[in-house]
């Protein structure tokens, strides 16, 4: 009973971290634009520290798994949510471009690191309490992200950005300090010695089905990506949207990922993972098919918000099939899967511009809908998301 007390408080210890994470990339985004002027860049200089951004992001995703199976989960997730607090106001009040890209790279380390820290409390809060947390603890992640960006908008706007990033910090100092104390503890006694004494895993391990799981993930991030950076421009510039209603393609692509995440454990326990990953990389798919083949602006935006419904819960699903993978410790399984898949945000937004330079946007969306076909036609290699069980080997090295 004292048990599953503790996984209960965990689990809502575990959404704030989410919703902190979420919190700091959806306030972070006011403030890019506000860095041309400051540092008298271009914006192709601010791309580059975008990039860095990102990189910083994978490269510490793959190492954080490891720190993870040496220190314990809640440990690595404590320190990384805490230093994630300072993050924002270090870019933004950098000196000079230097030691902003310095501190870019920084950010993206912490913010990449607690990502998979937190993710993997969660496949640890699924198995102690029997049923799935994932999706809605993206749900969590996508309404911090909300506020933040919202909120964050209206103080800058108010109190100007070194005023936001400080209260910001602030926000996810009392969010992170708060949630700390009630995160689940490392498994006590044997389980550790155990641990301790399992052969250390590669950094890259020969493991074909980690890898997969990781490009499934790749499969859904790229679209969602796609609907981010390009869904406006596409309906500005093929549809002769305004620039209100084009802002109402990923606002409504959104909306729908964040309502359909809060939703998605229930669908899941119902259903299973294998279903629902199914269904959703078909509905998905089904959405950016619409979107590429509308002839009006309204019918993309009704399109992108099917997608959205569709997307939602994929990427949660994979990284609760990684959590459980038969073969690796939990951390590192997710820190590839996590790690694989963002390079799917990184890649998407250069090469979806000059796909859709050279053929248009139409079948740009029409081809990238053909990836969420994929997922969900190899959708029962994900089935440890229901819990870890022995699937049948996918292969077990690469030579």
């Amino acid at each position: 009973m004292q048990r599953d007390r503790q996984a209960r408080q965990a689990r809502w210890a575990v959404a704030a971290m989410f919703l902190a994470n979420g919190f700091v990339m959806g306030a972070w985004a006011p403030q890019i634009p506000l860095l041309m002027p400051r540092h008298g860049v271009t914006e192709s200089v601010l791309g580059l520290l975008i990039l860095v951004l990102g990189l910083g992001a994978v490269s510490a995703m793959l190492f954080a798994g490891r720190l993870i199976s040496h220190y314990g989960g809640r440990r690595i997730l404590s320190l990384f949510s805490l230093a994630l607090i300072p993050v924002l106001p270090m870019v933004v009040f950098s000196p000079n471009l230097w030691v902003l890209a310095l501190f870019m790279a920084f950010f993206g380390a912490m913010a990449g690191s607690m990502d998979v820290a937190m993710n993997a409390q969660a496949v640890e809060i699924e198995r102690r309490l029997d049923r799935a947390i994932m999706s809605s603890s993206h749900g969590f992640w996508s309404l911090g992200g909300f506020i933040g960006g919202s909120a964050g908008s209206w103080v800058i706007a108010q109190w100007g950005s070194d005023v936001q990033s400080i209260a910001t910090a602030v926000v996810v100092a009392g969010v992170v300090l708060a949630a700390m104390p009630f995160l689940l503890a490392d498994a006590p006694g044997p389980a550790v010695a155990e641990a301790s004494a399992a052969p250390k895993t590669r950094l890259f391990p020969k493991d074909l089905h980690v890898w997969l799981l990781g490009f499934l993930a790749l499969f859904a991030m790229v679209p969602e990506g796609a609907v981010l950076d390009w869904a406006a421009i596409y309906l500005q510039k093929e549809l002769g949207a305004d620039v209100f209603v084009s802002g109402l393609g990923f606002a409504f692509f959104a909306g729908a990922m964040a309502v359909m995440r809060f939703a998605g454990d229930s669908v899941r326990n119902r259903f299973g993972a294998v279903r629902t990953l199914r269904l959703s990389g078909f509905l998905g798919a089904a959405g950016l098919m619409g979107g590429a083949l509308a002839p009006q602006d309204w019918v993309a935006i009704v399109s992108f918000t099917i997608a959205g419904l569709g997307v939602a819960n994929m990427v949660p699903i994979l990284f609760s099939a990684a959590g459980n993978h038969p073969h690796l410790p939990p951390a590192n399984a997710i820190s590839i899967v996590t790690m694989v898949g963002y390079c799917g945000i990184l890649i998407a937004p250069s090469t979806i511009g000059f796909l859709a330079e050279q053929m248009g946007f139409r079948p740009t969306y029409g081809g990238l809908s053909l990836l969420l076909v994929v997922v969900a036609l190899v959708a029962a290699r994900a089935s440890d998301a229901d819990g870890a069980k022995p699937v049948e080997p996918l292969g077990a090295t690469i030579a």
